[in-house]
């Protein structure tokens, strides 16, 4: 396909965002932070990545210690959100799935390995997708759920995310966050044809890089359109250190629009309705939403938790609001039957963010009582206790360690109010692919500490 001038207008608009947004609290902007992360890239690329791959495709190591060295690199650099669902964890799916060791060595190898044109990139996503849907099948006649079988919707960034390795400004990797931007710009829609879309999504960024060149007066970078694509949307993963946005846009770009906030020459592209995407002032103790709770005969505080029982329904859990005139009760409970796990969850609206430990012992006595009646009345492995706020002070260490301790809560998450929106989003853009399970949102709180929107985007996306 080829771009149309009015959706060449559109980017270029876009392009002009990009260049003259602010800069954020470290003085950092888009444009001279995703410099340093691309010269970062580069480095890590050139020094480890590359070597490493070499080394699996000659067969000098093996699947099992290639597999944990990639792992490796991607915890201590974060440059490409591999570690998230479609990233690593598709990865260990694959291995842990497979009965063939040997079987999967050689689909992995073939697979990965850099294709010389599109012809073959396609036959590559086409075979390999083949072998997933197989792994997938033999899995689940095993008598296992499909939630821990590898997904061919993973299959693009997977072998995308490799061969921008070893040919970074021939073969863009195939963001979930680039396809929304595109989709969110009327621009392109993938039809679910793996292969298809992969080559589609290539040849818009290479037509956008040509226009990134004529408006930057530079030669553009495949790694250029992906930054441009990004601040449409917000980064999907939190960057390197000095130059990450804390899962925070630098514009309100990223931030998710109420139908009020929409310019009337714009048509809506947000995928989260009102009743979620306002949480983020609600959290802060928005002034104007004070006085419009007052006009609805509640409270800000009490309307909170509504919205907040919404948007966990809107993700698929059976949920429940307890909350205030329900006693020493947590303020709402959120069910995965299937999944076996169930959140407590708390709504603390703060205009400077929460400290965990300012009521801590009224938290473990009424946490002590509902996990025991949840452990009495169904069976569930794991309970987790979630508090949802504006932002968190640093404090949460000992609270959580002796929550962990006293209770029968697995993990306790601070989710800030932005990444239940990120949640949303991605649920309703991807309902298929965002599951309850640990392939999906459990995954999310299975980790004790702050959960942010760079994080859910990381992980999601």
């Amino acid at each position: 396909m080829s771009l149309t001038s009015n959706q060449k207008a559109r980017i270029l608009e876009l392009v002009n965002e990009y260049r003259s947004a602010p800069a954020n609290e470290e003085g950092v902007t888009p444009g001279n932070g995703n410099a340093e992360l691309n010269r970062s890239r580069e480095h890590l690329i050139g020094t480890e990545l590359q070597p490493l791959i070499a080394e699996y495709l000659d067969s000098s190591i093996p699947l099992a210690e290639f597999k944990s060295r990639i792992d490796s690199i991607n915890k201590r650099h974060n440059f490409w959100g591999f570690k998230g669902i479609k990233g690593q964890m598709f990865f260990d799916m694959v291995a842990n799935v497979s009965d063939d060791a040997d079987e999967c060595d050689q689909e992995i190898k073939s697979a990965i390995a850099v294709p010389a044109n599109d012809k073959m990139a396609s036959s590559r996503i086409k075979t390999f997708a083949s072998y997933i849907e197989r792994l997938g099948e033999q899995w689940v006649e095993a008598g296992n759920t499909r939630h821990g079988a590898p997904k061919v919707g993973s299959i693009s960034f997977f072998l995308s995310w490799f061969w921008q390795i070893q040919a970074a400004d021939t073969w863009p990797v195939f963001y979930t966050a680039g396809v929304n931007a595109l989709n969110d710009l009327n621009i392109w829609q993938p039809t679910g044809e793996p292969a298809d879309d992969y080559l589609a999504f290539k040849q818009l960024h290479y037509e956008i890089r040509e226009l990134l060149a004529t408006e930057l007066g530079r030669a553009a970078t495949l790694y250029d359109v992906e930054h441009v694509l990004w601040f449409k949307v917000g980064n999907p993963y939190q960057a390197s250190k000095g130059t990450e946005t804390k899962g925070k846009a630098w514009t309100a770009k990223a931030k998710q629009e109420t139908p009020t906030d929409i310019p009337d020459e714009y048509l809506p592209n947000s995928y989260v309705p009102p009743i979620v995407s306002i949480l983020p002032r609600m959290a802060i103790h928005d002034e104007a939403l004070v006085e419009a709770a007052k006009r609805s005969g509640t409270s800000l505080p009490r309307a909170f938790e509504k919205h907040i029982d919404a948007a966990f329904s809107i993700l698929g859990y059976e949920t429940k609001l307890l909350g205030q005139g329900a006693g020493r009760v947590p303020d709402g409970l959120a069910l995965a039957h299937d999944e076996s796990y169930a959140i407590l969850w708390d709504a603390k609206v703060r205009a400077n963010g929460y400290s965990m430990g300012t009521d801590d012992r009224t938290i473990r006595d009424y946490i002590q009582t509902q996990s025991r009646e949840l452990k009495r009345r169904r069976f569930l492995r794991n309970i987790y206790y979630v508090v949802v706020s504006s932002s968190f002070a640093d404090d949460f260490d000992d609270a959580i360690r002796s929550l962990k301790m006293e209770t029968d809560i697995s993990e306790v998450a601070l989710l800030e109010a932005e990444a239940l929106v990120a949640m949303v989003d991605a649920k309703l853009r991807s309902p298929l692919f965002v599951s309850l399970g640990p392939d999906g949102l459990q995954r999310l709180f299975s980790t004790s500490g702050i959960l942010d929107a760079g994080v859910v985007r990381e992980q999601l996306n």
